[in-house]
């Protein structure tokens, strides 16, 4: 009996996946598990194969653009307009799945999504919408986020672009900075300053005044487009101005919404670490046996599945209580933070672990490592998180 009941325990173990050792993949619904497969699917096909030379060569590869359209990932979670209105476990799956490709496919959703797409269609007018939203859904139109400015992005209250009316017409003036899509897109999502308060504003790319060159010689995102922006007496119709919100709630709900999808995304980036290191720990003989086999290796890799399950279960509560309308921007703040976090550290350890190869482009690490770095300090660097948990614990700003 003792050998049967061992027999069984070593069944039921060899069935557990390295990746999901609290089978996240069981609580999840049939679409959600569809959704992830054919996310996977794109990027073992369309993104693996190509994203190291996109790395090398700081490119954004712009070709796979039609492809994630395709397939529904531009503005999935938002209802009509030609949107898949998918729940909001669904656009944390498709987040995860596309940084185990690279952060930088990761980003260019995110922004097309949550950054600009929403408040579009959360604050815009219906004309508006009906504009912009669909050509967006069909990657026709690539949009981008300006909130973060040079003199410092975690302040946002203290915004220096401006923008006065002129008879109808608003004229912008300004500048934003580290602005993803910024050079590539035919759009953007302003924010400036107003008398009344800090209001959203649609700008065309072509906008006498508007420019948007792209920033270089980055050593993380490298596949990712990042620009900076300048408005020099940009003048915007009134048409063009988002009517429905006024004041710093507009660019934080969007934040919200971004930082919602990095909490998932980032566990993608830990899971492909992890995998590279299994997989060279397996077969890399030192002193006549696997890496694997040593002890210190593997209470290296089980803090790496401790903190990757803890990361997914989090991400899963999170996801539920944002179906269900209950989550709040702390509940978001906590699980960035975490796992922005565990993901950095994990690549970190990853890089290490893999020696001197670890420093090759050839293993994932040192590449998710690197667009880690910027991962854990855009949406919110990880002390603003931290802050703001202590602001939820205590009643009181430490800002």
């Amino acid at each position: 009996m003792a050998h049967a009941a061992a027999h069984t325990t070593t069944q039921a173990a060899a069935a557990i996946d390295p990746m999901d050792l609290f089978d996240v993949r069981g609580a999840l619904t049939d679409e959600e598990r569809l959704v992830q497969d054919s996310v996977a699917r794109l990027v073992d096909a369309e993104v693996l194969p190509i994203i190291r030379e996109a790395f090398e060569e700081h490119r954004f590869p712009k070709q796979l653009v039609p492809k994630l359209a395709e397939l529904g990932l531009l503005g999935s979670s938002l209802h009509g307009y030609d949107c898949a209105g998918l729940n909001a476990i669904c656009y944390g799956l498709i987040c995860q799945e596309l940084e185990r490709g690279d952060s930088g496919i990761r980003s260019f959703v995110s922004v097309q999504s949550s950054l600009c797409m929403y408040p579009i269609w959360a604050y815009g007018s219906e004309e508006q919408k009906r504009k912009y939203l669909p050509r967006m859904a069909r990657g026709e139109l690539i949009g981008c986020f300006g909130l973060t400015e040079p003199h410092g992005g975690s302040d946002p209250a203290n915004m220096k672009t401006h923008a006065k009316q002129r008879g109808s017409d608003w004229v912008l003036n300004g500048a934003k900075m580290w602005i993803t899509n910024g050079a590539i897109a035919d759009l953007g999502v302003i924010w400036a300053m107003t008398p009344e308060g800090i209001r959203g504003f649609i700008v065309e790319k072509g906008t006498p005044g508007f420019s948007a060159p792209e920033i270089e010689n980055k050593f993380s995102l490298r596949a990712s487009v990042t620009s900076a922006l300048f408005f020099d007496n940009v003048v915007v119709p009134k048409e063009q101005v988002l009517p429905g919100v006024v004041g710093l709630k507009g660019p934080l709900s969007c934040l919200t919404q971004a930082r919602y999808g990095i909490a998932w995304g980032v566990i993608g980036a830990a899971q492909a670490c992890l995998k590279s290191l299994l997989d060279y720990t397996a077969t890399r003989v030192l002193f006549g046996r696997p890496l694997a086999q040593n002890q210190t290796i593997q209470v290296r890799l089980a803090e790496m599945s401790r903190r990757i399950t803890t990361a997914q279960l989090l991400a899963l509560q999170l996801g539920r209580m944002k179906d269900a309308g209950t989550m709040q921007p702390a509940h978001v703040s906590l699980a960035k933070w975490n796992n922005c976090r565990m993901a950095l550290d994990i690549a970190r350890d990853c890089r290490d672990m893999l020696g001197g190869a670890g420093i090759s482009a050839e293993f994932a690490p040192i590449r998710h490592m690197l667009n880690l770095e910027s991962v854990i300090t855009y949406e919110g660097t990880e002390t603003i998180h931290q802050l703001t948990i202590g602001r939820q614990l205590t009643g009181l700003n430490a800002f």
